[in-house]
């Protein structure tokens, strides 16, 4: 433990410019890290940018459609934040300057469920068809879902079958596509190719990538990495976290019984384990600033 070094554990050093460049995974608590930065946008003076929403969500881009996505936002003023559902984008590719790169993990067992859910909930559709009314509505049988039966019958939907790939962000199984990029590579389900690079660009990219299930370890690692874009975050949480709980919170979500999480477990090991892998390195650089305080003359 002592040999735990803030600076090796520094990506924010490593940008070229003063922009946070968060490309959210969906259902990790995304929208209330995009409304701490909305308010932090406001105290630490930095403008706020999020991408539109999109009536089909495209994440991983061809080569020309990451340029174009990477001149946009280093030609927003500095200091900004920009947040859109997408891969890691490597900036530096196209000779463009490397943002501050950040984003956030949850369980992804959890994860998976939530969104099962989520896409089911009738407020979801009303939203949607409000944006896009040429939408439309699902199969009543779809969502009758129950995410227990789905998995215990073999529903396709609730398989998860390992080295599959599917395009679109509908494929929500894969939280570790959102760190290895737009590769081909990065799209078969929990292989061990994807992890690997997933894990490399949260080691040597990554400012910091939060855990939603360790929030106050997350939200003090921003503040200490970050500090011109986080400074006061954790006071603007505590003093609004009854209602930041409750964005986008589903409660028409039925609990899941420890068996059948245990079913869909076995074919997400390496979804696992990169989970883990970004748990450990939150936990190693919340402990390496404490040692370092700690050992201040």
């Amino acid at each position: 433990m002592q040999s735990l070094n803030v600076y090796d554990l520094n990506n924010t050093r490593k940008a070229k410019m003063e922009l946070v460049f968060f490309n959210r995974v969906p259902k990790v608590g995304s929208q209330t890290f995009m409304e701490l930065l909305r308010r932090l946008s406001e105290r630490n003076n930095f403008q706020f940018n999020r991408d539109a929403v999109q009536k089909v969500e495209t994440i991983r881009l061809a080569e020309d459609q990451q340029q174009e996505m990477a001149e946009v936002i280093s030609d927003l003023p500095v200091p900004s934040v920009f947040i859109k559902h997408v891969c890691y984008t490597n900036f530096s590719k196209f000779n463009l300057p490397t943002p501050i790169y950040i984003n956030v993990v949850r369980d992804p067992v959890e994860r998976v469920i939530s969104w099962f859910y989520y896409v089911r909930a009738p407020w979801y559709f009303v939203e949607r068809k409000a944006a896009f009314p040429d939408l439309p509505l699902p199969h009543p049988g779809w969502l009758k879902k129950d995410f227990e039966t789905c998995v215990l019958s073999g529903d396709q939907e609730c398989t998860y079958t390992q080295g599959v790939s599917v395009e679109g962000i509908g494929d929500h199984r894969r939280q570790s596509l959102f760190f290895c990029g737009h590769a081909y590579e990065c799209t078969p389900f929990n292989t061990v190719g994807a992890l690997e690079r997933a894990k490399r660009a949260v080691e040597s990219q990554y400012a910091v990538v939060g855990v939603l299930e360790d929030l106050n370890t997350t939200l003090a690692v921003f503040e200490k990495y970050i500090p011109r874009f986080f400074q006061g975050v954790r006071e603007i949480y505590d003093t609004s976290a009854e209602y930041l709980t409750k964005i986008n919170k589903n409660n028409f979500k039925p609990p899941v019984s420890e068996k059948v999480k245990d079913i869909v477990r076995r074919n997400f090991t390496n979804e696992i384990e990169f989970y883990q892998f970004c748990r450990q390195r939150l936990h190693k650089q919340y402990l390496a600033v404490h040692l370092t305080q700690k050992h201040l003359p």
